[in-house]
């Protein structure tokens, strides 16, 4: 026995759960969401002027029976300033004031979790302008350096312009080449074509003697 009870001292560290002990009466932990839905249907119901109507008419019952009614049929005199009735408005608020604050406190929650959403949803679209804005500031430089139509209409009308005046200048250097031509050096007189003479020699004839050279 005490080997078994060193080997579980040892066994039983921080890294082992311990064993779960039994008890007389089972804990009692209902639902949070379906008791969290009771309440609050219980609060919206305190909320609506049916319950206001229903309670009117039960308090006026009340009072009206045990005021009217023969003493031996009353369950709660007036002689007794209705101590029933006391009682269980009593109870009634008592208990309507935690399901109210348990109401309240879900809604809390609720609040909590959709400003939570909400402060996303800002922040992706504060993210979000932020990139459109730095790509709109970027297409904005990168139109600065593109060639708009009014620059280029008036690179085209300069050029025009340009050539236009070139054209004008080589038309008007024409007539003065053509003067310059018509002035240019005198004529000078056609010397005579000399018309060679054609020599034909004639064939030695054998029967011929050849001259004789000259002395």
């Amino acid at each position: 026995m005490a080997e078994k009870y060193s080997d579980k001292r040892q066994n039983s560290g921080l890294d082992t759960p311990l064993e779960l002990r039994s008890r007389l009466f089972p804990r009692f932990s209902p639902d949070p969401d379906s008791f969290g839905r009771l309440t609050e249907g219980f609060a919206r119901f305190m909320g609506t002027p049916q319950f206001l109507l229903y309670m009117t008419l039960f308090c006026a019952a009340w009072l009206g029976w045990n005021t009217l009614a023969p003493e031996e049929l009353q369950f709660d005199p007036r002689a007794l300033n209705f101590t029933l009735l006391t009682l269980i408005l009593s109870l009634q608020a008592s208990y309507a004031a935690p399901l109210l604050l348990l109401a309240q406190n879900r809604q809390d929650d609720r609040d909590r979790v959709a400003i939570e959403q909400d402060r996303q949803t800002a922040a992706r679209n504060l993210a979000d302008t932020e990139y459109l804005t730095r790509e709109l500031a970027s297409l904005r430089i990168a139109l600065r350096e593109v060639a708009t139509r009014d620059f280029v209409r008036s690179e085209l009308k300069s050029l025009l312009e340009d050539l236009l005046s070139a054209n004008e200048s080589e038309e008007s250097e024409r007539p003065r080449e053509k003067s310059r031509d018509s002035k240019g050096s005198p004529k000078t007189q056609a010397l005579p074509k000399v018309k060679k003479k054609t020599v034909t020699e004639k064939p030695l004839d054998s029967s011929e003697p050849p001259a004789a050279p000259a002395s």
